[in-house]
């Protein structure tokens, strides 16, 4: 009867490995019938912790799943995680439109879309999002469309009342000097990556328009900051897509080439931190809850910074991830670093202290988190 609520509570929290779940259940069991042996504690006892446990995911998810939740960009990366993770737990007031619907870039439909809809949460997903070589073609669409795209949802959003607006930023707009863990205080604090200044720029001014409304109308809005995310409906164009999507589809389609190498632009060597984007709607999912419940610890850091930096805490070199692909997709190709290409920032990983704090972890290792983007694309190519 324990083990089927426990079961019950792994489900509900939306995890993304049932084995992780199983071995969470019988750590905490064994946890607690030596607590009983050890310390003379009643099983009632021991059967309320886990009763205690249930009511808590529960309310999490009624909560929830009395909000409508307005996701912009909902068939990107990060808007699809994210309606598959409230979908999977039957979050179903989800708000969304399809771009020939809804122009982002036009400020007055944005305001009546809001207004008719009326959403209690929005998470804005939206963007112009591309690697290296696709910021350094395009910088003016990416500084246009991505501040368009933010100060239109933003001062929508504080015309409609709406109390609880989330932003998505990117790590990218931190200063490139950084080869320790990144703080989120120190946005602003030196210079940015000329590789994509432009979209740094852009998300910068979405990030400070909600500090500002914060700052003089006392709004709660906040800026979550990813690290390099990569997933199923990621970017997979090797002229417009980060590192990750680009290093599967090489070593993926170069199983049906000729060539005994595959060219991996840059040296190899930067080091970058990577997160699968289920992981992020489950931390999304995290941040929202908490918001609702008021919880004193987000709430302070949101007046305090109105940013909380959101990573895994995993992070390796390009070569190695570029050969962990390799293995991984059963390539077996050789590697050729073309060192005419920028190698970007040296070193990118972000400080999660603020994270850990509020209770959120990543549950997908880089493994299982390649393996499965691997497989999505051999199906989706």
């Amino acid at each position: 009867m324990i083990i089927g609520k426990l079961c019950r509570v792994q489900i509900l929290g939306g995890s993304s490995k049932l084995e992780f779940g199983l071995f969470c259940i019988f750590n905490r069991i064994y946890i607690f019938y030596f607590i009983t042996i050890r310390f003379n504690v009643s099983v009632d006892l021991f059967k309320k912790f886990f009763i205690d446990l249930e009511i808590i995911v529960m309310t999490k998810l009624k909560v929830l799943r009395s909000k409508k939740i307005y996701i912009t960009g909902h068939r990107g990366m990060v808007g699809s995680a994210l309606m598959r993770y409230f979908k999977k737990n039957k979050v179903d007031k989800l708000i969304y439109a399809e771009k020939r619907k809804l122009d982002l870039l036009d400020k007055r439909k944005v305001e009546n879309f809001i207004k008719r809809k009326k959403p209690d949460i929005i998470v804005n997903c939206a963007g112009r999002v591309g690697g290296i070589l696709a910021n350094s073609s395009y910088p003016v669409e990416f500084l246009n469309e991505n501040i368009e795209i933010q100060l239109n949802l933003i001062n929508a959003s504080f015309k409609n009342k709406i109390k609880h607006f989330i932003n998505l930023g990117s790590s990218c707009i931190y200063p490139n000097n950084f080869t320790k863990h990144i703080k989120e205080e120190f946005i602003l604090t030196s210079t940015l990556e000329k590789t994509n200044e432009a979209y740094a720029l852009a998300k910068i001014m979405g990030l400070k328009l909600c500090e500002f409304y914060n700052k003089q109308y006392r709004t709660n809005y906040l800026t979550l900051m990813p690290c390099n995310l990569y997933g199923p409906n990621d970017n997979f164009n090797s002229k417009n897509s980060h590192f990750i999507p680009a290093l599967i589809k090489k070593f993926v389609d170069s199983k049906y080439s000729k060539k005994k190498f595959v060219e991996i632009w840059g040296s190899g060597l930067p080091k970058r931190e990577i997160m699968h984007v289920d992981d992020l709607a489950d931390a999304i999912s995290f941040i929202i809850y908490k918001k609702l419940a008021k919880n004193k610890l987000l709430l302070n850091l949101i007046k305090k910074n109105s940013v909380i930096n959101v990573g895994s805490g995993q992070e390796l070199t390009i070569k190695k991830f570029a050969n962990l692909i390799n293995l991984l997709s059963q390539s077996r190709k050789k590697l050729r670093f073309n060192k005419k290409y920028p190698d970007g920032t040296k070193r990118k990983i972000l400080d999660l202290t603020n994270l850990r704090k509020l209770g959120w972890k990543p549950k997908i290792s880089i493994e299982n988190g390649l393996i499965d983007t691997i497989k999505w694309y051999t199906k989706n190519k």
